[in-house]
């Protein structure tokens, strides 16, 4: 319950949400006109602070202090900034809604927009009952979309509270982002809420897969991935993420032999960073040695110097050294970097530089891509442009293509 009901902003039920609004303009409006569609905003603040540090979620309060301890931040204020700039730049008119303090209203304002707050929380709050109360309370407000910050335990809790009732769409801000609810980016997602909002063709509604995976598996090594179900989501090939597809047989000899060939080139003196995956696991199966299916690993000499690594660990292992980058594409989705080696932070790739980076992938897995090129979201947008261009993958022992990756 607000602490004033008399306030000008939303009359609040005993739940937190809304059940009346103002007549005033709201963001993107014209004083007068009530033209723009509602948009409903939801920030999970804590989302993403596990990737750079290596903890691969923040699922539980144990794992969040955990990330602190390790100097993570927070980051999914930022993004949510950086797609409603985006999505104001369009000049597409709406109106919006949000959740009190961290879980929207503090982005909001700090993209200079005006918005109304339906669902009041204490301060500090940010648990998944949160999010699913905000969301409940954008439903009963009658958005027009619901834009969101978080992962995919953030679409998991949103879709529990609205199901397939109110299109969702998410700014991806996790550090494990395998729905397909989520844009490409923020800035994709700022600019694809605002072809949806202006009823542009091209943004179709569809039916994503929301999938999330066991954080207690994934810690311990173990992929345990679920479909939650479905939500309704804008799309346009472009702007929109589609869902990670999972790694096929592993009897692909071409593939085993590039892993070999790139295991048998690594100079002595050079700091190897072998991120995750199943290729990943192959190149680190050709030098003998053990690995971190879903972490970061660093060689030197043959040797294994570092294992399931995070920033910190990796940028002073760096140090003095010259450093080569060794990853693979993300399959269904087509990230190099920003979707689960997050560790290999923008910060290391500005160290070792775009010539340093080796990509190893199957042939098959980029022809099963839906996006006509590969993608990064480092969250650094000079990082992310010193990518952007033509890269070479290899796909076989003496085989290589070159490949358009976009920012």
């Amino acid at each position: 319950m607000s602490d004033n009901p008399d306030r000008d902003d939303a009359t609040l039920g005993a739940a937190g949400a809304a059940t009346a609004e103002p007549d005033r303009p709201l963001a993107g409006e014209v004083a007068g006109r009530r033209t723009g569609r509602k948009l409903g905003l939801i920030v999970n603040p804590l989302a993403g602070m596990g990737g750079s540090v290596g903890l691969k979620g923040t699922d539980g309060p144990d794992i969040l202090e955990e990330a602190k301890r390790r100097g993570a931040r927070p980051l999914s204020g930022e993004r949510t900034v950086r797609a409603l700039a985006r999505l104001t730049a369009s000049k597409t008119p709406f109106r919006l809604v949000t959740a009190s303090g961290d879980l929207g209203e503090h982005s909001a304002l700090a993209a200079g927009l005006d918005p109304v707050v339906v669902h009041r929380t204490e301060p500090g709050a940010s648990g998944p009952a949160d999010t699913k109360a905000a969301a409940a309370a954008m439903a009963l407000s009658a958005v027009d979309l619901l834009l969101f910050a978080g992962g995919d335990g953030t679409a998991r809790d949103i879709l529990s509270a609205v199901g397939d009732r109110v299109p969702v769409l998410g700014i991806p801000a996790g550090v494990k982002m395998h729905s397909a609810v989520f844009g490409a980016n923020p800035e994709s997602a700022g600019g694809l809420a605002a072809l949806f909002l202006d009823g542009s063709p091209t943004a179709r509604l569809r039916d994503a897969e929301v999938m999330d995976l066991d954080e207690t598996a994934f810690r311990e090594d173990r992929l345990s991935a679920r479909l939650y179900g479905y939500a309704r989501s804008p799309y346009e090939r472009h702007l929109a993420q589609n869902a990670k597809a999972g790694s096929r047989a592993d009897d692909n000899a071409v593939l085993e032999a590039a892993c070999r060939r790139v295991a048998a080139r690594m100079r002595e003196g050079v700091l190897y960073i072998v991120g995750p995956g199943t290729t990943m696991r192959r190149v680190m199966k050709s030098l003998g040695l053990p690995s971190t299916l879903l972490g970061v690993d660093a060689v030197l000499d043959g040797a294994l110097v570092g294992s399931d690594l995070d920033e910190r660990a990796l940028l002073d292992l760096m140090e003095g050294r010259e450093t080569r980058i060794v990853v693979g594409v993300l399959g269904g989705q087509g990230y190099l970097f920003g979707r689960g080696n997050q560790q290999i932070s923008a910060k290391v790739i500005r160290k070792v530089g775009r010539e340093g980076i080796i990509v190893v992938t199957p042939l098959d897995k980029l022809v099963a891509l839906e996006a006509a090129s590969l993608r990064v979201d480092t969250g650094d947008a000079e990082v992310d442009a010193l990518l952007a261009g033509y890269m070479r993958l290899h796909t076989g022992p003496d085989r290589s293509v070159f490949y358009k990756v976009s920012a």
